[in-house]
């Protein structure tokens, strides 16, 4: 067992606190080759990560970098960094800390190669960064441990692959190196331990006292949810009486336009000018740092914020979390409680508000999802081809490598396992000239074969370009936006480019809270103006658009089938009770299909519960055959639960549209001619490196970088379809932006059985679609009182009226 230093024992008695039975665990387990340890947010878990570190160096003399910590958000790296040294100092503790995220300076950055500390916090961007130098072998040539935190959400992403890739390189620089995994929320354990272990069965899962159930509720309002909606603006004056009533409150939302268009509501009814701020990803860094710090003195009574504050930042004066709209993943939903009462043994609080009528049941389904411990996750499948031609780039870069040495490395990383020799080979070729249609241009020949057999750069020059454009995530074009003065004003945060393009002088919009007036567009920035309107046009950040998750779409379909449903409000309960009576209720081994007339159209509903981007891809592919079949489909909407097409004829066979095979064909027809696939090879290339986004001389617009795209998939459509860029965009498309797959699960859940409901008139579950029709943003309460009386109308003609 690993003992704890006398200094740090001292300091931790003098909190009046004693170690918790896992974080002694992970002390007296500290030569494991990897551990995962699950612990609830507020128990200590990430100390518990470190404590082997601080004792080991309290206790030898080591020079350089001894352990390092890999963090998804570059907040939590900071945050911890804080908290971490506030031991380290108070109890004299010889140990450097520092973290290295895409924040700190380049001088840091190089001086931190040169002389690394101890403890070094960074991001898995940033590693590989780190690995991609000559100087790397030097650099990690004393590493003993790598901590991982909130490892659940990077193994749900290329971020991830791209972590363990890492790692395989950390490995085989340093063979002794020690793993250590990190979670509060974790649905497979034996997965992710899988995916953290060095070799199979090296890593044994801790689990910690998960402490008592979180208090997890939904508001009762005095008003009823609307019938459609997204925004939770009808239930502001309940939510306020909330925050009035507890210290501090996070009040989370999917995307980060809603956070803005709720926070501007919010502050308006904020009568007893409580002190509320707003934190999300489009916001300019010294914003976010601003709220960030006055969270940490206690100075703010909630902030209005996006997954950029799902994860372990430690703010123990947080004593309620409000999530606003359907959480969509149960996972997410624990992740965010966990924000409230921040410590051991103290249970969690939390809120739900949903957003319109039908997003109750969905809240309902995730309340008795989080009680059973029922997290959901889907399953992610073999590491994509794109971050592995990166990572081979990247260890070109750090200088020469040999082919087989390398294929070793990378199968030992969980979700490479199973990776062929052909395809490793098939990438290397990529990377080395670009692949048959592209191996006449000098710019794809990057890699070249050394007489002794390993492989190195061709042009030493190329590692610069290659490391500007390391990474695997692909956010929208932004452009930045400034007050306009003559000097150049502060940076209020970022805009996606295709919404400035919009813009005509004049034009007001949100951003970090405030309505700004468009002004025009200087050198690639956004340059506005302060305004006293009081109507903005609403910015399309992109955000986070969450799909409902597999698991919760089945326990909503579960709860639909009960006869009764006592623990939902009674408008509710009685609107499922019309639906039941007048048509029928989805099932979980049936599609229901409705159709109806409605002045002058006639109208199908199909209740998938696949996720929004399936139910999308579903009404494109739906209304192609009905065009085919002469019904004259005239427009859809979708939603996560459902499907509606109108046209000029009704339809009397629904089993002919939802052939399986039929329905596939027209899949791949539609995809190989659309610009999805177009918008997938753009970020697939990107990754893989055949286009950058960055270069020594100047930044990409996104315009320029799609114009580039659009010709390379264009070229290669023609001369050479089967090239590994094509394949790797047509895997990607179909389990991305189109969700294609959970269309064939569905298809397959029912096996044919299909029921076909045709109604005089519309249906309780189709009225709230309709409200999504055309639906544009509401910008002031004439809009406000015309959608509320289209959406009485549509009730009445429900029978809800």
């Amino acid at each position: 067992m690993t003992a704890l230093p006398a200094p740090l024992a001292s300091w931790i008695a003098a909190q009046g606190w004693s170690l918790h039975p896992h974080q002694t665990q992970m002390l007296r387990r500290a030569d494991q080759p990897a551990m995962l340890l699950i612990a609830p947010t507020g128990g200590g878990k990430t100390l518990a990560g470190f404590l082997p570190s601080l004792a080991e160096l309290c206790s030898c003399d080591h020079s350089g970098l001894h352990t390092l910590y890999v963090s998804p958000l570059k907040a939590l790296a900071s945050d911890i960094k804080r908290n971490l040294l506030r031991p380290v100092q108070e109890a004299n503790l010889p140990i450097r800390i520092e973290d290295r995220t895409g924040d700190t300076s380049a001088t840091v950055k190089k001086r931190q190669r040169a002389d690394p500390p101890h403890i070094l916090l960074t991001t898995p961007e940033s590693l590989a960064l780190l690995l991609s130098y000559e100087d790397a072998p030097r650099m990690f040539a004393g590493l003993q441990r790598v901590v991982i935190d909130e490892i659940h959400a990077l193994a749900e992403s290329k971020r991830g692959d791209q972590l363990m890739l890492a790692l395989t390189r950390l490995q085989a620089l340093r063979p002794g190196l020690r793993r250590v995994g990190l979670s509060a929320t974790v649905e497979d354990p034996p997965a992710i331990a899988k995916l953290l272990a060095n070799h199979p069965d090296s890593c044994p899962i801790l689990t910690a006292d998960p402490g008592p159930p979180a208090d997890i509720s939904m508001l009762q309002t005095d008003l009823i949810p609307p019938w459609s909606g997204n925004g939770g603006g009808y239930a502001i004056a309940d939510i306020l009486r909330e925050v009035a009533a507890h210290k501090t409150t996070l009040i989370f939302h999917n995307t980060r336009a809603q956070a803005e268009i709720f926070f501007h509501n919010l502050w308006l009814a904020n009568t007893d000018d409580l002190p509320i701020g707003i934190h999300h990803g489009s916001l300019d860094r010294s914003q976010r740092e601003r709220v960030e710090a006055a969270m940490t003195t206690g100075a703010l009574r909630a902030v209005v914020c996006t997954g950029t504050l799902d994860l372990g930042i430690d703010w123990g004066d947080v004593d309620l979390i409000i999530q606003v709209g359907a959480p969509k993943n149960v996972k997410r939903l624990v992740q965010r409680i966990g924000r409230a009462n921040h410590c051991y043994n103290a249970p969690s609080k939390a809120i739900l508000v949903p957003a319109n009528r039908f997003e109750v049941i969905e809240c309902q389904a995730a309340l008795e999802a989080a009680a059973a411990g029922d997290l959901d996750g889907e399953p992610r499948g073999p590491g994509p081809r794109d971050v592995l031609c990166q990572h081979i780039l990247i260890a070109a870069c750090s200088g020469p490598f040999d082919a087989d040495a390398l294929f070793a490395e990378v199968t030992t990383a969980g979700a490479y396992a199973a990776l062929s020799r052909a395809d490793f080979d098939a990438c290397l070729e990529f990377c080395a000239t670009g692949g048959y249609a592209l191996r006449a241009y000098d710019k794809w020949q990057r890699l070249q074969q050394r007489a002794d057999g390993t492989w190195q750069l061709r042009d030493p020059r190329a590692a610069q370009r290659i490391r500007m454009n390391i990474g695997t995530i692909q956010d929208t074009d932004t452009l930045k936006v400034r007050l306009k003065n003559r000097g150049g004003g502060r940076p209020l945060g970022e805009v996606e480019e295709a919404f400035a393009a919009t813009l005509t002088k004049g034009d007001t919009f949100l951003i970090g809270g405030q309505i700004v007036r468009y002004e025009g567009l200087r050198e690639l920035t956004v340059e506005v103006s302060r305004t006293a309107t009081k109507s903005p046009r609403i910015a399309t950040f992109m955000g986070t658009k969450f799909a409902t998750s597999t698991q919760l779409s089945e326990r909503i379909l579960l709860m639909l089938s009960r006869e009764d449903w006592p623990d939902l409000p009674a408008a509710t309960r009685d609107w499922m009770h019309l639906q039941k009576s007048t048509s029928k209720m989805p099932r979980a081994d049936r599609l229901l299909v409705e159709t109806f007339p409605l002045e002058g159209r006639h109208y199908t509903c199909f209740y998938g519960f696949a996720g929004r981007n399936a139910q999308q891809t579903l009404g494109l592919l739906l209304t192609q055959r009905m065009e085919r079949q002469a019904l004259d489909p005239l427009g859809f909407v979708a939603t996560d639960y459902a499907t509606l097409i109108w046209g000029l004829e009704p339809l009397q066979d629904a089993p002919s549209l939802l052939d399986a095979a039929d329905l596939r064909a027209g899949f791949d027809h539609w995809l190989a001619g659309n610009a999805v696939m177009k918008r997938t090879f753009k970020t697939s290339a990107t990754i893989a490196g055949l286009i950058e986004r960055r270069s020594p001389t100047a930044k990409k617009s996104g315009r320029q970088a799609t114009f580039s795209s659009d010709i390379l998939y264009d070229t290669l459509l023609k001369y050479d379809p089967e090239h590994l860029l094509m394949q790797i965009t047509r895997e990607e498309a179909q389990r991305g932006l189109v969700d294609f797959g959970r269309i064939e699960d569905l298809l397959l859940r029912i096996q044919g059985r299909i029921d076909h409901v045709t109604l005089p008139s519309l249906s309780p579950f189709a009225a709230p679609l309709l409200l999504e029709v055309g639906r544009v943003p509401v910008m002031g309460e004439g809009q406000e009182r015309l959608i509320a009386a289209q959406a009485e109308r549509l009730m009445a003609e429900a029978g809800l009226g």
